[in-house]
C-alpha cells in the first residue's frame, strides 16, 4: 500500500507540460516536500536506453506494435525502479507522461484496446491525478520544432498528428473526469503554473485528510 501521491502531466508535444512539471516540482520543494520529478519514456537506466530507440530516427523506424512493446517495457522498468519505491516512501512523484500518452500515441492506429490490455497485464497502475495541459496544436508544434533536438520523431509526423492527439487527450479527460484535470496552456507560464498548483494542493490536502 503506497502512501505517496502519483501525478502525471500529459499534453501534445510543445504544450509546455515539461516546463510546468519542473515548475511544480520546484514549488513543492519550496513547500518542504521532496518530490520526485521523472519522465517517460525514461526515468530509470533501462528505460532511458529505450527512450533513444523510440524518440529518435525516422517516423517509420518501428511498426505500431513494436513501438507499443518498447514503450511498455520502458514503463515497466520505470515503475519498478523509480515510481513504486518513491511512493512507498510517501513522496510525491511527478511524471512527465505516463500511460495516457501510450493510449494516444501508440493507440492511434486502432491499437487502443491492445494498449489497455498490455497496461492491465504489465503496469496495473494509474496516476492519482493527471494534469492535461491543453494547447493549440499549431502553436505547440512550432514551439516543439524550435527546440531542434534529436528527439523529434513524433513531431516529424506533422500537424495532423498533433491535432489528432489533442482531440484524443480531451476525449480521455471526458473518459476519466475524476483523474484528469484540463488546464488551458494558451496563457502565460505563471498563470498556467498557478492553476496547476491549486489543483495539486487540493489533491495533497485530500490525501492528508484521508
Amino acid at each position: 500500500m503506497t502512501t505517496g501521491l502519483f501525478l502525471s502531466f500529459e499534453g501534445i508535444d510543445g504544450s509546455g507540460k515539461s516546463t510546468q512539471a519542473r515548475r511544480l516540482a520546484a514549488r513543492l520543494e519550496n513547500d518542504g516536500l521532496s518530490p520526485v520529478l521523472t519522465r517517460e519514456p525514461g526515468g530509470s537506466d533501462g528505460a532511458e536506453e529505450i527512450r533513444a530507440l523510440v524518440l529518435q530516427g525516422a517516423t517509420d523506424r518501428w511498426s505500431p506494435e513494436t513501438e507499443l512493446l518498447l514503450f511498455t517495457a520502458a514503463r515497466r522498468d520505470h515503475l519498478e525502479r523509480t515510481i513504486r519505491p518513491a511512493l512507498a516512501e510517501g513522496r510525491v512523484v511527478i511524471c512527465d507522461r505516463f500511460a495516457d500518452s501510450s493510449r494516444m500515441y501508440q493507440g492511434r492506429q486502432g491499437l487502443r484496446d491492445t494498449v489497455d490490455t498490455l497496461h492491465d497485464l504489465m503496469i496495473g497502475t494509474e496516476p492519482d491525478l493527471t494534469v492535461l495541459v491543453d494547447m493549440d496544436p499549431a502553436s505547440a508544434l512550432k514551439r516543439a520544432k524550435a527546440r531542434a533536438t534529436a528527439e523529434e520523431r513524433f513531431e516529424d509526423f506533422g500537424l495532423a498528428l498533433q491535432e489528432q492527439m489533442r482531440r484524443g487527450f480531451l476525449d480521455l479527460a471526458t473518459e476519466f473526469p475524476d483523474r484528469i484535470h484540463v488546464i488551458d496552456g494558451d496563457r502565460s507560464e505563471d498563470a498556467v503554473a498557478d492553476d496547476i498548483y491549486t489543483v495539486v494542493a487540493r489533491a495533497l490536502e485530500q490525501r492528508r485528510n484521508g
